[in-house]
């Protein structure tokens, strides 16, 4: 029984006519929503196969998130005992401070690990997202040799890229701590330089969404690739925020479950298994949704000859329909 059920959601129920022209999707949520019903098991194979690059920074991440939370169980035990009774303010004092400097160190530790860990991750980016990329517009793609194709072809600049993505973390923490002690300690001046230096952290994570899709579809120089990544990300602000924020929805669920209770290795668990079998895969195709719409609209658009609204409903193709003559007409929706 779940044999056939399979079956039929897969390759369809027997005897059922293939797609006719009128029957493409008019809407870009409405192609999202059929791409990703036809491709569902597909983005679990692709996700496999990509995070074997994720996995050394996935266990550099789980590791250090127990650490923290640990460390975090530990102070709230010491206010518990505080509030009891059992514990002075001095002994309280002194752990709550021992534990914050050990975050600090665990935090920073963990992110220069990431350095290496994330520069693994950038030559097979582009492999998933030239994957991803066609499936959103109704496009065909063979999982292992488009994705290996496309990590040979912009591996160097997918090396870079995951080199600095390592690296913008790092100096954004080491700056807002660094400004933030001179904030607290001299002038309130220095927030400034905080401040900048956690947006321009937060738009090169979120031009992320861009890049490595411009990486596949685009001959761009690597500076030009990063301007334009940065330029459709300030254009399309309000939106790519949106979709960042959705990409880092089950994390963040997961950071708050972990936060507010005790079950926060659980939480770290079943992050891991949900980005091992489906998360990174479902994320990129998510934002291929959105860039393929955005690349239509402000490259596309302005390229001679370029297709747009692929996988869409479009009224030239009701008047190719109407030129032909009716028996290649019966043929075509054979």
């Amino acid at each position: 029984m779940f044999g056939k059920l399979i079956n039929n959601y897969l390759y369809g129920k027997s005897g059922k006519g293939d797609y006719t022209k009128d029957d493409l999707p008019t809407t870009r949520s409405q192609l999202f929503r059929e791409m990703l019903r036809v491709r569902l098991s597909g983005l679990m194979r692709l996700n496999l196969l990509y995070m074997l690059a994720w996995l050394p920074a996935m266990i550099v991440i789980a590791y250090h998130l127990i650490l923290i939370f640990t460390v975090l169980g530990d102070m709230a035990n010491a206010q518990f005992l505080f509030e009891e009774g059992s514990l002075l303010r001095a002994d309280l004092d002194l752990q709550l401070s021992q534990g914050l400097e050990q975050i600090k160190s665990i935090i920073l530790f963990g992110l220069l690990l990431l350095i290496p860990a994330m520069t693994i991750t950038g030559p097979f980016t582009p492999g998933l997202c030239l994957v991803t990329r066609n499936w959103a517009r109704d496009e065909h793609a063979f999982i292992f040799s488009d994705f290996k194709d496309a990590v040979k072809e912009n591996w160097k600049q997918g090396l870079l890229t995951g080199f600095i993505t390592g690296l913008v973390p790092v100096v954004a923490y080491v700056c807002w701590d660094f400004y933030g002690s001179l904030a607290s300690q001299s002038s309130m001046f220095y927030v400034v330089p905080q401040m900048l230096t956690l947006l321009v952290a937060i738009l090169w994570l979120m031009s992320l969404i861009f890049t490595y899709p411009l990486m596949v579809s685009y001959k761009l120089k690597y500076l030009q690739l990063i301007r334009n990544s940065f330029l459709l990300t300030l254009g399309r602000l309000p939106q790519t925020f949106l979709f960042k924020i959705i990409s880092l929805v089950p994390a963040l669920i997961g950071a708050v479950v972990a936060f507010f209770t005790v079950y926060y290795i659980w939480v770290v668990v079943i992050l891991f298994l949900y980005y091992m079998i489906f998360g990174f895969a479902f994320s990129r195709f998510i934002s291929a949704s959105f860039t393929n719409a955005v690349f239509d609209k402000f490259i596309n658009s302005k390229i001679e000859g370029a297709q747009v609204n692929r996988g869409l409903h479009k009224e030239d193709d009701d008047d190719d329909d109407e030129d032909e003559p009716e028996d290649e007409q019966e043929v075509s929706r054979e």
